[in-house]
């Protein structure tokens, strides 16, 4: 349990800082910084099985095609959250990205109860209610749904209940997703730059040596995120999800002077609230459970 929480904060510190990441690639194209995470996370998850040794899985799973689909599922749902993700800091919502990861441990409750048959206790249920009414206002304000918060968090929130209930491990599991989206990225570079367009070909050495980062700072994270989502329940991944989107609204309004109306605070307050709710519950009822 205190190693897979280990593992899940340090991922969630590593996901509140990207948006420092994703600015310095600012004029890239979100789709090809997207295709440059995919290839160059699968270089990185490829060296690490080598000097591991760790071959042996690849040849059983090809021999199960429901496990395949499951990590096809997972892959799609994976690139789409860094399409969504990216594109919003680019075009400078990381404030609303923010909101996707404060409603995202909400989310893992109601996934856990209804795929995982996880029963929330009513204080819980009670987070998930004034949760949704801060999602409600803010729809309300803008005269729209939020829909890049919604789909940062329901991406994320599947791709983290498919992870938790797969059959292989972080860095394997990684791996097939990485080995199934890296054809199309491979293809669709190379043809950009056949066609004398992306980064690799007009982009300045500076630009290339961040693209190539992207690399270690995509794989790593998730490597420790499905490592800590296999060792403790979805209600404390939910708990500790919280400091990713604290740190991206910091940047957001702090460092990148996004706009912050007042009106917006309201519903920011009730999702806010909603996270204490259901942390002060949870601790609750860990003590009562240490003192039968």
């Amino acid at each position: 349990m205190n190693t897979g929480i280990l593992y899940a904060a340090l991922a969630y510190v590593a996901w509140g800082l990207f948006p420092l990441y994703f600015k310095q690639v600012a004029d890239v194209p979100s789709l090809e910084v997207v295709m440059h995470r995919t290839l160059w996370s699968l270089a990185v998850v490829l060296g690490l099985l080598a000097v591991r040794r760790q071959w042996a899985w690849m040849v059983s799973v090809v021999r199960q095609p429901r496990v395949l689909g499951a990590f096809a599922l997972s892959a799609v749902l994976l690139s789409g959250n860094w399409l969504t993700y990216v594109w919003a800091v680019q075009n400078h919502h990381v404030v609303d990205a923010s909101l996707g990861y404060f409603i995202l441990p909400l989310v893992n409750v109601a996934l856990g109860f209804v795929f995982l048959r996880e029963r929330p206790r009513p204080g819980q249920w009670l987070a998930v209610a004034v949760a949704a009414a801060g999602v409600l206002w803010l729809a309300v304000q803008a005269g729209r749904l939020p829909w890049i918060a919604l789909v940062l968090a329901l991406t994320f929130g599947f791709y983290g209940l498919l992870r938790k209930v797969a059959v292989l491990g972080a860095l394997e599991g990684l791996t097939l997703e990485t080995l199934m989206l890296a054809p199309v990225a491979a293809v669709v570079l190379a043809w950009w730059s056949w066609q004398g367009q992306g980064a690799l070909v007009q982009g300045d050495l500076s630009t290339v040596g961040w693209l190539l980062l992207a690399g270690p700072m995509t794989a790593i994270p998730l490597l420790l995120f499905a490592a800590g989502a296999r060792r403790i329940p979805m209600s404390t991944l939910g708990i500790l999800q919280y400091i990713s989107p604290s740190l991206q609204f910091a940047l957001g309004v702090w460092v990148y002077n996004e706009a912050f109306q007042p009106a917006r605070l309201v519903g920011f307050v009730l999702i806010w609230a909603a996270l204490v709710v259901y942390s002060v519950e949870g601790w609750w009822a860990r003590q009562r459970a240490v003192l039968a």
